[in-house]
């Protein structure tokens, strides 16, 4: 899971990842709320600050994924700088996918594709469960399809948006809700 630069099979340009430690709990906050919330995650095409106003994190939630007996979040980063990151949480035969968070201004670049390949990879080669799982806000149509470019499906359960709590955020209308997805996992899967 870990690479270094000098790694002669990474291609150039192509982020190294490594597994998060307590350290990093500051700037993977401050990279999941430039993902998805207020006027800095409006570089990017991954925002939600038309949905929900407030944070989308804090450190206590950070940190408790990065301590997370039965998970890991990875950290995608080039030349040392952090520009991506997902958690991963086994959860029986599963693998939930959650946390993913691409730095605004490089969104659509391609990290985003290279940090979802490397946590299959992990999720299946590594663990050896058959799926991941995730949730989204059903109402994010353009995030869901580019999952659904990428082989995960809708499973059509949803889950009651949090309101009322804000740690998840301030919803700016009524209607939000969690949409189900799952990927099969292929046992000899390389991450592609």
């Amino acid at each position: 899971m870990i690479e270094t630069a000098t790694d002669p099979a990474r291609p150039a340009g192509e982020p190294e990842f490594r597994t998060a430690v307590p350290a990093d709990v500051p700037a993977l906050v401050a990279l999941v709320e430039s993902a998805y919330r207020g006027d800095s995650s409006r570089a990017g095409w991954t925002t939600e600050a038309d949905l929900l106003g407030g944070r989308r994190t804090n450190p206590e939630a950070v940190a408790e994924a990065v301590g997370h007996p039965d998970g890991v979040v990875l950290l995608a980063e080039r030349d040392g700088e952090l520009v991506a990151c997902c958690q991963l949480e086994r959860r029986g035969g599963l693998a939930y996918f959650g946390m993913f968070s691409v730095r605004p201004g490089l969104q659509g670049g391609g990290i985003g594709r290279a940090v979802l390949a490397e946590a299959e990879r992990v999720a299946g080669e590594e663990w050896g469960v058959g799926a991941m799982e995730m949730t989204v806000i059903e109402q994010r149509a353009e995030l869901i399809a580019w999952y659904e470019r990428r082989g995960f499906r809708r499973t059509g359960e949803f889950s009651p948006f949090p309101y009322g709590d804000e740690r998840f955020g301030i919803p700016r209308r009524p209607d939000l809700r969690f949409a189900h997805l799952v990927k099969e996992l292929k046992a000899e899967s390389t991450g592609n």
